[in-house]
């Protein structure tokens, strides 16, 4: 690692030779896979469904990840989902979805009740995640928007008040005002919501960042260069400028379309105060219907907490995962 960025490391608290794990997800009831990736799996006691598994193994040739049974995806990001407390029947929101790993578990929370609409900025990502899905067999209920997160506004409605028999005119205008619809499943449409109904019941904003926290993100610049690494996550400037403002204005647009008494979970795989505790200050003193939550799971989890009350932080010292903010904000 370069001297800037174990200096990075150091700023934080970070001890960059611990090990880290891998870490997969099972679907529920699916547990008797270690002879297929030739490995023990070790149980992750504190979040169910867990497992973590040495950083050498492949899963992807495993049959369980192919006839998807089994996710990659890192434990402190499951926590970000798990502190939305996803109920059966639940609308969810995904505003940053891609590449689909969080947008499955919500799926496999809200199992054959509720539905999920995943947003995402960039087409190729989505389009990964539409994979993911089919994969999975969790698109039934899954609506997919090419939008900007922070200016996306669709509401879990049905599709039909869309192409409903209205003037070509105001049909094609209002094609170019809405996102481009990327995959619709038959089931994820919502009937019955009165007006003050109308929003999600939970909204997950797991916002772009310098994902300086990701272990596995850092490792490309083996390939992609160093100082690539300085220009792109430690340019203090960006950081502070540039890309905390887009971080609060994806948070006020996941609040915009919570409902009344929903759950927002702000998360990023950042370690900086900027781009996570800052962002939720600003967001909390300028929206008096805010409050910020205690997670009550988090009891029982290996991680410490926020410069800011009630925020909780994992990181490799802790945690033995990437590192990960996570934020719980409730709509009063």
């Amino acid at each position: 690692l370069p001297e800037t960025f174990l200096s990075f490391l150091e700023a934080n608290g970070l001890d960059p030779s611990i090990y880290i794990p891998r870490y997969v997800r099972l679907k529920p009831g699916l547990e008797e896979i270690e002879s297929q990736i030739n490995c023990k799996l070790d149980k992750v006691n504190w979040l169910p469904g867990f497992y973590s598994i040495p950083p050498h193994v492949h899963i992807a040739r495993s049959k369980a990840y192919q006839q998807g049974t089994m996710y990659g995806i890192d434990a402190a990001s499951g926590a970000a989902v798990s502190a939305l407390a996803i109920s059966p029947g639940d609308h969810v929101l995904d505003l940053c979805a891609a590449p689909g790993a969080k947008l499955c578990m919500m799926l496999d929370l809200l199992g054959d009740k509720g539905t999920a609409t995943g947003v995402d900025v960039a087409r190729h990502r989505l389009a990964a995640c539409r994979t993911m899905l089919l994969k999975y067999g969790l698109a039934e209920r899954t609506r997919l928007f090419l939008a900007d997160g922070t200016t996306f506004s669709v509401p879990p409605t049905t599709f039909t008040q869309w192409t409903s028999r209205r003037p070509y005119k105001q049909r094609k205008q209002e094609a170019k005002a809405r996102p481009e619809v990327i995959f619709y499943g038959q089931g994820s449409g919502v009937i019955g919501l009165t007006k003050k109904q109308l929003g999600y019941d939970k909204v997950l904003v797991d916002a772009e960042c310098t994902h300086d926290g990701s272990i596995k993100h850092i490792q490309k610049f083996e390939q992609w260069g160093w100082t690539t690494l300085e220009r792109r996550v430690l340019d203090a400037e960006r950081t502070d400028r540039n890309l905390s403002a887009l971080q609060l204005n994806l948070l006020r647009n996941g609040f915009r379309l919570l409902r009344e008494a929903g759950t927002l979970v702000y998360s990023t795989c950042s370690l900086t105060h900027a781009q996570n505790e800052d962002v939720v200050d600003q967001f909390l003193a300028e929206n008096s219907s805010a409050e910020l939550q205690e997670i009550e799971m988090a009891e029982d989890w290996p991680c410490r907490s926020g410069r800011t009350s009630k925020t909780l932080r994992f990181d490799h010292s802790t945690s033995a995962t990437s590192g990960l903010f996570v934020a719980k904000i409730r709509k009063l």
